[in-house]
């Protein structure tokens, strides 16, 4: 099992120290560095900007948003990136949710499974490079010809010749149809908020993709990124206490009230009525009880958190599990000190 460095998207300022935890990554043998976008800074960017101190990390999204933009531009940003680094990006791909989707980028968010599909489609069109794109859509029609077209439009190949046609799409996805898809279309799975103890029901919902007609990968050659926190301490309670609200957060909180993709994969989980709880008073106001009502043992089935000892034995069990990489978060240099001896087991 390798280590990724999970960067995520800026809040209100960049971070200050970004690069130096990207520099601190590939010197510790973490085999991977991501970033991420919601509503504010994108993931290409600031890949590119930190991805250019290094020279044998793989540069991943995770991930990038497929309504922000065009099938063919994701293409452009994916293959530039992959010879500006010298073929070592990592498509990362997600759907996002209803309320990212149509109130900031004024998309329409029906038929994820069927976007997807068509959006990758596409993508592997673009760096295959054997002939002009062209979809039927219905979509992500090429040529377009719906309204308001001229008719003008003709299919094109790009100028550009891709550096690798086999380039790894990662898709994030959290429920059956998503992880099926993925297994069937993807070259590897980012999963959130996974769990070793559910890893039976995942394999399931894996090995649907896997049997299907035309399955691009197999269990043997397919990679599953999980991100989870992983912190070395001696008081395990305060890290839990400090992760509180970010999970009330993100069960709570985050999309809409009646469809919170996060929130469905802990009703999986079986906190169901804990989900609803956290639900009720994080939407009423309430945030700090919202937090409170998280139990310990709900952030620590998707965290590895604790003395060097315990750590180590999870991650074993992760690596037990299937996962293929860990996409942890780094706050600072002092962090990667404590983490570099478990990357580099």
């Amino acid at each position: 099992m390798r280590f990724g460095l999970q960067l995520g998207y800026w809040g209100a300022q960049p971070p200050s120290n970004a690069g130096e935890l990207v520099t601190a990554a590939e010197a510790a043998g973490f085999d991977a560095v991501f970033t991420a976008e919601s509503w504010g800074s994108d993931a290409f960017t600031p890949l590119a900007w930190w991805g250019s101190r290094t020279s044998r990390v793989r540069l991943g999204t995770s991930v990038v948003q497929l309504s922000a933009r065009t099938p063919a531009a994701t293409a452009m940003a994916a293959l530039t990136m992959d010879h500006l680094s010298g073929g070592r990006h990592i498509l990362g791909l997600g759907v996002s949710g209803p309320q990212v989707v149509e109130g900031w980028y004024g998309q329409p968010f029906a038929k994820p499974l069927q976007r997807t599909r068509e959006y990758v489609g596409i993508i592997r069109q673009v760096l295959a490079r054997e002939g002009k794109v062209v979809s039927e859509g219905p979509h992500f029609p090429m040529p377009y010809s719906g309204p308001g077209a001229t008719g003008l439009g003709k299919p094109l190949k790009p100028i550009t010749h891709p550096l690798r046609a086999d380039l790894p799409i990662w898709l994030g996805a959290e429920g059956p149809k998503n992880v099926a898809l993925t297994a069937e279309i993807a070259d590897g799975w980012l999963a959130i908020y996974y769990t070793p103890r559910l890893a039976g029901m995942y394999d399931e919902w894996l090995d649907e993709g896997f049997a299907r007609a035309g399955a691009r990968r197999s269990r043997e050659d397919f990679e599953i990124a999980a991100t989870a926190q992983v912190i070395l301490t001696d008081d395990p309670q305060a890290e839990l206490d400090r992760l509180r609200p970010v999970m009330a957060l993100y069960i709570g909180g985050m999309g809409a009230e009646e469809l919170n993709f996060h929130a469905q994969v802990y009703r999986r989980m079986g906190y169901g009525d804990v989900v609803d709880e956290i639900t009720r008073l994080f939407r009423s106001g309430r945030k700090d009880e919202a937090a409170a009502a998280v139990p310990d043992e709900l952030i620590l089935d998707t965290t590895i958190i604790g003395d060097e000892a315990h750590v180590r034995e999870q991650l074993t069990v992760w690596e037990r599990a299937g996962v293929t990489m860990l996409l942890i978060g780094v706050r600072d240099a002092a962090q990667f000190e404590q983490l570099a001896p478990l990357v580099r087991q």
